[in-house]
């Protein structure tokens, strides 16, 4: 077996697994907000809670997987995951209220959780170790992909078809990724690394410490994304550009595709410094571009800068903390990295959302656009200086 592979067949079945999971988070988050409002005149706050309180019930799902994932087994955690992907996708056809939609929201991000964290630690150790920059961007365009094609059919079957309608074809899309999970093959983890593991009760049971440093910047960074994921419907009806904004996320992923099998490769080769710090400054200049935003090209190129930014930093930053661990940590590793992206996104549209009556869209951009840049610096103190200096030293 050719053990430099990257495209097997396990590699493609994990890649479409998550690619159908981002799918259907992204299609609903983009939409889901605005249901809110219409159907239980929900706030601008409490809109931003259902939008982000599904990416709270992912951090905890990754939370308490993480340190269980290799005890319980990574394809058992995959299918406990999936089920209760497509348990809780049918909540949505209860209308109880705006409490009961938020609960859903809330179950239906755990389940999200322990199936895409189980996912990428598969995918981890299945991806050969001297071509983890490069496949960890090529997992993550499956994502990508996601982003693109979720929000845009959200957005159009929002305007044609009723939200039920939507509800279904999420459910079926849950149950199309059970079936697809079946065919996949996970490599068996060493017994001796299992049971050092799980001895004892400590925080390092459920965060990978040398995984945290490249977590903060995700953190960061993704709490400044999480404006333009959920609050770019409402800015695009405020400055009238609701037909534009249906694309913005198609431009934002063709940017990241275009991109990342080159960024990806790049890191590898020559470190992660060589990605991040280009990448800070397109994140920083499309935020900034967003704000300003007063017609449609304007605002697309802002969605190819962020694309080329955030899009890339995501999958770098990722890859950063599965290089840093141990393969037996590796599923902590995954879910320490994904933890504090799901933090950012999350809590972001919610304590973003009491800003909103004080400061415009436009202005809130333009604000973390510049957050973005700063974010550099912490870069830096965190990682940046450390990689120059092995490389220095080489």
């Amino acid at each position: 077996m050719n053990k430099t592979k990257l495209w097997t067949k396990d590699f493609v079945i994990v890649s479409s697994v998550n690619f159908l999971l981002t799918l259907v988070f992204y299609l609903l988050i983009v939409i889901i907000g605005v249901y809110a409002v219409n159907e239980y005149n929900a706030s601008t706050s409490q809109a931003g809670l259902v939008t982000g309180i599904f990416i709270v019930g992912t951090l905890i799902g990754r939370l308490f997987i993480g340190r269980s994932i290799d005890t319980i087994g990574r394809k058992k955690t995959l299918f406990i995951g999936l089920i209760l992907f497509i348990l809780t996708t049918t909540l949505y056809f209860i209308d109880l209220g705006i409490q009961f939609l938020i609960i859903t929201r809330f179950l239906h991000g755990i389940a999200l959780g322990v199936a895409s964290t189980a996912a990428g630690t598969i995918v981890a150790d299945i991806i050969p170790n001297r071509r983890k920059g490069e496949g960890i961007g090529y997992y993550s365009m499956s994502a990508t992909l996601a982003t693109a094609i979720g929000p845009f059919i959200g957005l159009y079957m929002s305007q044609y078809t009723s939200i039920q309608l939507i509800f279904s074809l999420c459910l079926a899309l849950g149950i199309t990724n059970l079936f697809i999970a079946f065919f996949v093959h996970v490599p068996t983890l060493e017994e001796t690394a299992i049971t050092t593991e799980i001895k004892g009760f400590k925080l390092s049971q459920f965060i990978e410490p040398k995984a945290v440093p490249i977590s903060l910047i995700t953190l960061a960074i993704a709490f400044c994304y999480s404006s333009v994921l959920s609050y770019i419907n409402f800015y695009a009806i405020e400055i009238d550009l609701v037909s534009a904004a249906s694309f913005f996320f198609l431009v934002y992923s063709i940017a990241v595709l275009i991109s990342r099998p080159f960024t990806g490769r790049l890191m590898d080769v020559k470190g992660a410094n060589y990605v991040m710090y280009p990448a800070f400054i397109l994140f920083t200049a499309g935020m900034l571009l967003l704000g300003s935003a007063h017609n449609s090209i304007t605002l697309l190129l802002s969605g190819a800068l962020i694309g080329f930014g955030f899009g890339n930093m995501q999958s770098c930053t990722q890859a950063v903390a599965v290089k840093l661990t141990p393969s037996h940590r590796m599923g902590l590793a995954t879910s320490t990295f994904f933890i504090f992206l799901d933090a950012g996104l999350g809590f972001g549209p919610y304590l973003l959302g009491f800003l909103i009556p004080f400061i415009s869209y436009s202005t809130l951009y333009i604000i973390l656009g510049f957050v973005v840049l700063a974010t550099s610096g912490l870069f830096f103190l965190l990682h940046g200086k450390k990689e120059r200096a092995v490389i220095n030293a080489f």
